[in-house]
């Protein structure tokens, strides 16, 4: 049947369909665009007394810090069981888990978040296994190992990253001198590039690759131990580097692309910068604009809406706002209910913020004052809750180690 020929009100309801189902997944680590803002609109603006409703509660996933992917009818994440460590899928309208898929020993609770691409779930095991796992069949299709095959190299707390997909290419960190990035043809597991960062430190640290570009030369971007790194996402040659962050304990958040700026920070004392990208031919440099001691993050992640930057104050419980222009700090929580490392995420003009002692807030994101709307302890919420929550399709995911939370948060 030819366009044509159906009626504008069934084409308006098969795109606005098809909008919406793409608006409904969260398919990798921080979101669509690896910046943990949600498309979604229509939630509530405040919470009952005791929290949203909840949906479903699904148990028996392991234990671990890993987020949720969601996408289709699903949703992944990652557990520890016993001495292996797995993927787990589970129902996305009822929490039942549907399959798990083992990816490699266990070692620590940490654990990164699945990455999915159509009917393919990438994920890394904390010893460095790399898995391309078929959704449907429930079984690995190629996987590799990023210290037996690439020399890799990780810190005290194994490897956590999110792998990124962009394209025919599955870009991840083994952390080796002569592979600190590798692109994987992501079908065949075939190595298409290897980057060799002339940094201090080419180990891996916690964060996820982003893609950037800068006067045309398209990029990817990822904190390791060594500082911030830029490389060529066309044949993986070394760009820039951006050492300040380096020689620290962990350098965990995820950079922030904003256009051809970079916001990139780090905890354990040290602090924020943005970063200006210039192109110049093939080459590109990146330019401090400001360094900021202020806004340090350890773990809990940053997200930028408008001109606003928001994350927690290293590990304190003390989310801050600042102007992410100048770095200057608008505001900062002093006290409240929520206490220890906080993760933050964005959605309908608020921001959800997850504390390590278990406590869920909905907080105001206006820079003239911090506000908190509402807050909530959901069951079994305990220490340390260092999962990144997830904010998609009218519900918010909770990882609380063996258990995911759902919430239903669209407004009635």
């Amino acid at each position: 049947m030819s366009l044509a020929k159906i009626p504008l009100i069934s084409l308006v309801a098969l795109f606005g369909g098809l909008v919406s189902a793409a608006e409904r997944d969260w398919p990798q680590f921080r979101g669509p665009h690896r910046d943990d803002v949600s498309p979604d609109k229509g939630l509530l603006q405040e919470w009952p007394k005791d929290g949203p409703p909840l949906a479903w509660k699904a148990t028996g996933i392991g234990g671990g810090y890993s987020s949720v992917a969601v996408a289709g009818d699903r949703l992944y994440t990652m557990g520890n069981k016993g001495p292996k460590s797995y993927v787990f899928a589970v129902d996305r309208g009822t929490g039942k888990v549907l399959w798990s898929v083992e990816v490699g020993a266990e070692g620590g609770n940490l654990g990164c978040t699945p990455t999915v691409d159509g009917d393919r779930v990438y994920a890394v095991g904390q010893h460095g296994d790399l898995v391309c796992i078929d959704a449907a069949k429930a079984t690995v299709t190629w996987r590799t190992n990023f210290k037996k095959n690439f020399g890799g190299n990780c810190g005290g707390w194994n490897y956590t990253e999110s792998p990124l997909v962009d394209g025919e290419k599955l870009i991840a960190t083994p952390g080796a001198k002569d592979a600190t990035l590798v692109a994987f043809n992501k079908i065949t597991g075939e190595v298409i590039w290897k980057c060799a960062a002339p940094v201090s430190d080419p180990t891996a640290g916690y964060a996820s690759v982003v893609i950037a570009d800068a006067g045309g030369i398209k990029q990817y971007v990822q904190l390791i131990a060594g500082g911030v790194i830029g490389v060529r996402a066309t044949d993986g040659k070394f760009l820039w580097k951006y050492d300040k962050l380096g020689n620290n304990t962990a350098n965990i958040p995820t950079p922030i692309v904003l256009g051809d700026k970079i916001f990139c920070s780090a905890g354990y004392g040290k602090g924020g910068a943005l970063l200006q990208l210039e192109a110049t031919g093939d080459r590109v440099t990146a330019k401090e604009l400001y360094y900021k001691p202020a806004l340090k993050n350890k773990h809990g992640g940053l997200v930028v809406v408008g001109d606003y930057l928001y994350g927690d104050h290293d590990d304190s419980g003390h989310p801050f706002c600042a102007d992410v222009k100048t770095g200057k700090v608008m505001w900062r929580k002093e006290s409240g209910p929520g206490g220890g490392s906080a993760a933050v995420t964005f959605a309908d003009g608020r921001l959800y913020v997850r504390y390590d002692n278990g406590v869920m807030a909905l907080v105001d994101p206006a820079p003239s004052a911090y506000r908190e709307i509402s807050t909530f302890k959901p069951p079994k919420g305990g220490s340390p809750s260092w999962a990144h929550p997830v904010v998609i399709g009218g519900r918010m995911y909770l990882r609380e180690q063996d258990t995911i939370l759902c919430y239903d948060v669209m407004a009635r």
